[in-house]
């Protein structure tokens, strides 16, 4: 059997027809949405109780007065809303529905809430009688909205700063790449004019020395006794000169070798080729040296980590020798529960802490990367006056365990 609207207000059952008499106004009293109607004057014809409720009054206080007067006369800023631009008394005269939630009712006291309301028609046959309006008070729903708009609005704003740190260390990621390519490209310069001036030289003066024994000897059996003694004496001579000159020949290939890799790093591990570092560094730039080391048992680290830090470690005494103007200079190297402590500390004439962050400053940036390829961080402390202190800190890897120690 099809369903019927119309059942909904038919007499229910002898049984139940005491329960049953208005069912009318037993939905309009159940329902949580405001339910009224207006004719075509827009003058309230009913209202339920959560509808009166919401705007403030009695149900009997709205009859047969305007609605749109009372609660739909202003929009959300206070401008005034005429009823000739209301979708509600719109939709029944031109005989269509709305839905509308970007609007607000008024309330007795004068204050607002957000609503969402439906306008529908009342037909009589093809006549429009008025409507029925149906609304609701979304204020938490607008607020969860807001909220969730607000968290929206900080997550783009997050994303945007992140965005915008990767492109920063982007960038400095290229300019560092591109100053360390410039930076080779200098020592491959500078090794090429010592090799160039200084060996190139010496070597010209030893190839000058051996043709002229090459051209003296020829002539040897030419000469007299008093003459081959006396040529035997300046080839004597020649001789020694060249030994000389091959011993700076010697020195310079020595100096440069240094330079690019101390042997002493091969050869005598971390901890003694920083010490000669550091002697080497304060000798050539005339500072006073205060030198602490205390490692307890720390073994030297693996080759690359020992060559990062060895690497830092001169940088930070290269920009001691370049910036600070400094009279003393303090080293601090310490071991500790396997975490490694190396400070410089210089009395120069110190810098702004921002210098160190700029873009540009591409040897702090230089240590920072070595340092954290191996989780470490250097942190550097400065102020204008008072000298700078530059710290790295990492956590030495645990020593491989030989065999004999296994057994």
């Amino acid at each position: 059997m099809p369903f019927d609207a119309h059942d909904l207000f038919r007499q229910p059952p002898t049984h139940a027809a005491g329960a049953w008499q208005d069912p009318l106004a037993m939905l309009l009293a159940s329902t949580g949405e405001g339910i009224y109607g207006v004719d075509l004057d827009g003058l309230c014809v009913f209202i339920n109780q959560a509808g009166a409720r919401m705007i403030g009054f009695e149900p009997a206080e709205l009859l047969g007065r305007n609605m749109h007067e009372l609660t739909h006369h202003a929009r959300a800023d206070g401008s005034p809303y005429p009823e000739a631009q209301c979708p509600i008394f719109n939709a029944f005269r031109q005989g269509l529905p709305c839905r509308i939630d970007s609007e607000v009712f008024w309330r007795r006291d004068g204050t607002a809430f957000p609503v969402e309301y439906s306008s529908h028609p009342i037909l009589d046959g093809a006549t429009v009688r008025g409507a029925v309006v149906t609304f609701v008070d979304i204020t938490e729903r607008r607020r969860a909205a807001d909220a969730l708009q607000r968290a929206k609005d900080e997550l783009e704003q997050r994303v945007s700063e992140r965005t915008q740190a990767l492109a920063t260390a982007l960038k400095q990621v290229r300019e560092l790449a591109a100053r360390s390519e410039a930076v080779r490209e200098e020592e491959r310069t500078r090794i090429a004019r010592e090799v160039h001036d200084e060996l190139g030289s010496l070597l010209v003066a030893l190839k000058m020395d051996v043709n002229w024994m090459d051209k003296r000897l020829s002539e040897q059996p030419q000469r007299s006794p008093e003459a081959a003694g006396d040529m035997r004496e300046r080839m004597r001579c020649k001789c020694q000169n060249m030994s000389r000159l091959i011993e700076n020949a010697v020195d310079n290939v020595g100096r440069i070798i240094t330079d690019l890799r101390p042997s002493i790093l091969d050869h005598q591990g971390l901890w003694a080729a920083l010490e000669w570092q550091a002697q080497e560094f304060v000798q050539s730039a005339e500072l006073a040296l205060e030198w602490c080391m205390e490692l307890g048992d720390a073994p030297d680290p693996p080759e690359p980590l020992a060559i990062a830090v060895f690497r830092i470690f001169q940088e930070m005494l290269s920009n001691v020798g370049r910036h600070a103007r400094a009279r003393h200079l303090r080293v601090d190297i310490r071991v500790h529960a396997g975490e490694l402590s190396l400070r410089v500390q210089d009395d120069g004439v110190g810098a702004a802490a921002q210098a160190f962050e700029a873009a540009d400053a591409y040897g702090v940036m230089g240590m920072r990367e070595r340092a954290r390829h191996f989780g470490g961080d250097i942190e550097v402390s400065s102020a204008t006056g008072q000298g700078t202190t530059a710290t790295l800190r990492l956590v030495l890897p645990a020593p491989v365990a030989t065999g004999q120690e296994l057994a």
